[in-house]
């Protein structure tokens, strides 16, 4: 005598989807389509609507790679971005990435636009599957010598130089850096517009907060864990109460602290 089948209850079926890695789901909804329970058509519909966002995520990537694609004759296409550039304290920290060619990493993005923990788990991917990446930093002593513009166009030499190769081309958000004799193509916005970018982006920001971190058990008081070193209003008390310490930028304060 042939064994009934035991239906899977509703509970079960959204345990089961759950647990479904991303090219699990087709089977998925093979299995569960025709099971005519409201709550179970609700699941497939759920595994569907995941399906197609993959899909428009991969589409969004795709575009993104346009400079990429456009300068695909280069060996080595290199992004540029920088992070900390309007902080009160702290470093400028420029990132400098070579992806390998057709590399997709998804949900790469403007830093800015990306949540923190979105940023270390890209962070880890970038770091594991590039080509090469380097990171630059110009302290806030420099910044007040040499003024932010200067300082940033520094960390970005210091970046590429710490490649550990040269690349054919470099891919900047915005900026022509100088001293610079590889070839360069600024891009307006390009941290939303190229994945070299977008990737020089995270691993720059990351960077930073992990430094204004540490700043903020080193010099207590101030909130740097919290805001980075933005000009927040608990960090404009701070400064009001503490008075400054030695990673605030002086030319950026004086109006603030006289």
């Amino acid at each position: 005598m042939r064994e009934e089948r035991v239906q899977k209850t509703i509970a079960q079926v959204q345990e089961e989807y759950q647990a479904a890695q991303l090219p699990m789901l087709p089977e998925f909804i093979c299995v569960y389509q025709k099971d005519a329970r409201a709550g179970i058509q609700k699941i497939v519909q759920k595994a569907r609507r995941k399906i197609q966002k993959l899909e428009e995520e991969r589409v969004r990537i795709y575009e993104m790679s346009a400079y990429e694609r456009k300068y695909a004759q280069c060996t080595w296409i290199c992004g540029i971005d920088e992070a900390g550039r309007g902080p009160l304290a702290g470093p400028v920290v420029a990132g400098a990435v070579i992806l390998p060619k057709d590399c997709e990493i998804l949900y790469l993005n403007d830093s800015k636009q990306l949540s923190a923990n979105m940023r270390e788990e890209l962070f880890d991917i970038i770091m594991e599957k590039a080509v090469a990446a380097g990171i630059g930093i110009v302290s806030a002593e420099i910044i007040d010598q040499i003024n932010i513009l200067q300082a940033t166009y520094q960390a970005m030499r210091e970046a590429i130089n710490n490649l550990g190769r040269i690349p054919d081309i470099l891919l900047n958000d915005a900026v022509t850096i100088p001293d610079v004799q590889i070839r360069q193509v600024p891009i307006i916005k390009g941290d939303a517009k190229s994945v070299s970018i977008a990737a020089a982006s995270i691993i720059a920001k990351v960077t930073r907060d992990h430094m204004m971190e540490e700043y903020d058990r080193i010099y207590p008081g101030y909130g740097f864990a919290a805001h980075k070193g933005y000009g927040t209003k608990e960090h404009m008390c701070a400064l009001h109460q503490i008075g400054p310490c030695a990673i605030h930028r002086k030319t950026f304060i004086k109006s603030i602290v006289g």
